[in-house]
């Protein structure tokens, strides 16, 4: 494994956030959407999953970020209304046919000279191997990124790429059922159907450090970016 960065020092590595108005697609419970409201920007977090807006909301505020619910092909923002645009592990969870879409909308909203950054697990590493039997998302990952460089052919200009490896943590295997399931509630099934199994493969593939129970992921960040001159998509 190489160098393990976390997708919070990759992200400030990319961009001062400091005033920027962000909108976070997919901002589940609210991680991103926290770290970067302390790191001064304005954040809207748009979310679809009922539980993941809850879980969001039952947090202290960071500052002034607010969660909305909504959906990435459906975005209810103003054209050219945010500096950046984030998608951090959400664009594969877009409907595959509603991929291309949730691009068009990143396009539509973000404004001219602004970014738009796409953080997308690599189908590998530990954490991919316990959750495949569940969701395996090898195929959705794919069109995703298929999406992304679409979108680098109609309007949006890919400025960079980059691959690490990152590693999360769970505190134990309730809270790993606990996450899966509040993400997608239609897992629970095939979830508990093969639970003991699960069980067995997160103690056989978590490695226990100070912080719970770890898993690797291979990450990729493609960065993009409107051009100056273009105020609105169709």
């Amino acid at each position: 494994m190489s160098e393990i960065r976390s997708n919070e020092s990759i992200l400030i590595g990319i961009l001062d956030l400091k005033g920027l108005k962000v909108a976070d697609i997919g901002s589940g419970a609210g991680e991103m959407v926290r770290y970067m409201t302390r790191q001064g920007a304005r954040v809207t977090g748009l979310e679809c999953g009922d539980l993941q807006l809850e879980k969001a909301r039952s947090f202290p505020a960071e500052g002034d970020e607010v969660y909305l619910q909504g959906v990435g092909q459906d975005q209810p923002f103003d054209d050219n209304s945010f500096d950046v645009v984030t998608f951090f592990n959400s664009l594969h969870h877009v409907p595959l046919e509603h991929m291309a879409g949730a691009m068009d909308e990143a396009l539509r909203v973000v404004k001219p000279g602004g970014t738009v950054y796409v953080g997308e697990p690599i189908a590998a590493g530990r954490g991919f191997e316990l959750n495949a039997p569940i969701d395996d998302e090898t195929s959705v990952r794919t069109s995703a990124y298929d999406a992304i460089q679409n979108a680098a052919a109609h309007g949006l200009k890919q400025v960079r790429e980059i691959f690490y490896d990152t590693v999360y943590h769970y505190e134990n295997f309730a809270a790993f059922k606990d996450r899966t399931i509040r993400i997608d509630p239609e897992r629970r099934a095939p979830f508990e159907a093969i639970e003991d199994d699960l069980r067995s493969a997160f103690e056989r593939l978590g490695i226990a450090d100070e912080d719970g129970i770890r898993f690797d992921q291979p990450m990729r960040v493609n960065v993009l970016q409107k051009a100056q001159g273009e105020r609105e998509h169709r």
